[in-house]
């Protein structure tokens, strides 16, 4: 079994998408700010984080840099979430260091997809 780390500030979102991904099998972590996911990531390292970017504490942004720059931590695919879709957007994610890159309002086949690629062995 897969372990996830949610990483969303707000409820309804967390709600709905943690439920969702625990009925496909995913054991599920959960972090309401950067600060959280960073702490949570070193002490539980999760196989996949799901990283919104607009965070209270620590954004999305400077808390992929932070986990990608941890030996530690470098090797776990974070997959940005945002309802910034903007130009340039999902590049700004990627520089982060995010490995992938899912829009808001989630598409919830495709965000599956993109996961069952970056957990695949």
């Amino acid at each position: 079994m897969h372990k996830i780390l949610l990483v969303e500030d707000n409820e309804l979102n967390r709600d709905m998408l943690s439920r969702r991904l625990e009925r496909r099998g995913f054991e599920l972590l959960i972090a309401v700010d950067g600060a959280e996911a960073l702490a949570c990531a070193v002490r539980e390292m999760p196989n996949l984080i799901l990283m919104d970017m607009s965070l209270p504490v620590i954004d999305g942004w400077e808390a992929t840099r932070r986990l990608k720059s941890d030996a530690a931590t470098r090797a776990i695919p974070i997959i940005a979430l945002t309802a910034h879709a903007m130009a340039g957007d999902r590049e700004s994610c990627m520089e982060a260091g995010c490995d992938e890159f899912e829009t808001k309002p989630i598409e919830f086949d495709r965000l599956l997809e993109k996961m069952q690629v970056l957990l695949a062995p």
